[in-house]
């Protein structure tokens, strides 16, 4: 086993200095271990912030941040965004399209020539390529220059997307993957068959929290009732109008003054028990977890977790959507959470967990111990040294 001691990190946008999604903070975090471990890294990324308009937000050119030499690059400009529109919205109506319409797609995804020219010039100097996450044109594209070379981080959900043909041919095409979670991996398999060169799950590593005081948030705010807490995008793919939905009517139901506490970002339906903090700072999001009856995490396209360990660490327990694979399983494996498929589930489980103290205390602390042993970052690292430096 050789030790790979140059590596290229890989991903849409750079999580410096504001909140990204999961996919982005997981492939930084990665390639900060890496470099920790006396590799070589560079991260290789876009000079957009924002993923709706993909506007060149951030100069482009090399600069070193941390451990780390990034890179830089302007997204293509002369994208057609209604061809793309035009069969994104059929793949996501689940029409059946042409490969001539699957290549028009990825074509006019987010793009980057000079990442691309970038990769041709130096892909030979690294060792080996971490890219992801799938969804992206730029992944892609940046997989097929050095393949021989590239580990796939997909972050795969269980969506239409990933059913195109050239999906499939993606994740045949690179030296191995390199997934979040035991349940993304066998979706990948049940898509694409048995997948060729190493694959292994390797997941993201979280520091152990010095314990927030749970009391803390709702005195700031004023709060004397229970709260749900949430934390992330509030969109319809991760579930968030549900949410809303489910405890208006458990709150219409039951009579209990349950309110609702939301860091992050995108839009929510305002009512007086629904409070949105917007983007916070880390320590008073672990205060609105800490001091949490639940961490309520309502979507199904996950392919890791990041803030259901968060609120673990915590030792907040979990109510998650059972329409996914990938939480129900770190809630079974762990002991640490509940899951529910639809209102009657949701109302009995935030019932209970709000009449039983000691059920809710012990869920949480179940919780917040499968997190510190299957993803401290000495497990991580483990996990993701074995796959940067295997044959």
């Amino acid at each position: 086993m050789a030790r790979a001691a140059r590596i290229a990190f890989l991903a849409p946008r750079f999580a410096e200095g504001a909140t990204v999604g999961g996919a982005e903070t997981l492939l930084l975090r990665l390639a900060e271990r890496a470099a920790a471990d006396g590799r070589e890294v560079a991260f290789l990324t876009t000079c957009a912030r924002d993923h709706f308009s993909w506007v060149n937000a951030v100069p482009a050119g090399q600069r070193r941040v941390g451990s780390l030499n990034a890179h830089f690059f302007p997204v293509d400009e002369d994208r057609d965004i209604a061809t793309f529109l035009r069969v994104q919205n059929l793949i996501c109506a689940g029409a059946r399209v042409s490969r001539a319409d699957e290549n028009a797609w990825l074509r006019n995804s987010v793009n980057s020539r000079a990442l691309y020219r970038h990769l041709e010039a130096e892909g030979g100097g690294y060792d080996r390529i971490v890219a992801g996450p799938y969804l992206f044109g730029i992944t892609g594209n940046a997989a097929r220059i050095c393949p021989d070379r590239t580990l796939l981080v997909p972050c795969l959900h269980d969506e239409a997307f990933a059913r195109l043909d050239i999906m499939r041919e993606l994740f045949h095409a690179v030296r191995g993957t390199l997934f979040n979670s035991e349940p993304e991996r066998d979706l990948a398999e049940r898509l694409y068959g048995a997948l060729p060169g190493r694959v292994s799950v390797v997941g993201m590593g979280l520091e152990a929290q010095a314990g927030s005081d749970p009391r803390a948030f709702a005195r700031r705010q004023g709060i004397s009732g229970p709260y749900l807490a949430y934390a992330g995008r509030r969109e319809p793919l991760k579930g968030t109008p549900l949410m809303q939905d489910y405890l208006a009517l458990f709150r219409a139901r039951t009579g209990r003054d349950v309110k609702l506490v939301l860091t992050g970002s995108g839009e929510i339906t305002p009512a007086p028990h629904v409070i949105d903090l917007g983007f916070v700072e880390e320590a008073v999001k672990h205060e609105v977890m800490a001091g949490a009856v639940a961490f309520c995490h309502p979507s199904v396209n996950e392919s890791f977790g990041i803030v259901l360990m968060e609120s673990w660490l915590n030792g907040t327990p979990a109510l998650v959507h059972a329409g996914g694979s990938v939480l129900p399983y770190h809630c079974l494996r762990s002991g640490g959470g509940l899951w529910f498929r639809c209102y009657p589930e949701f109302e009995a489980e935030l019932s209970m967990l709000l009449e039983d103290t000691a059920l809710r205390d012990s869920m949480g602390a179940a919780g917040r111990r499968y997190v510190q042993a299957e993803y401290s970052w000495p497990a991580v690292e483990r996990r993701l040294f074995a796959a940067l430096d295997a044959d």
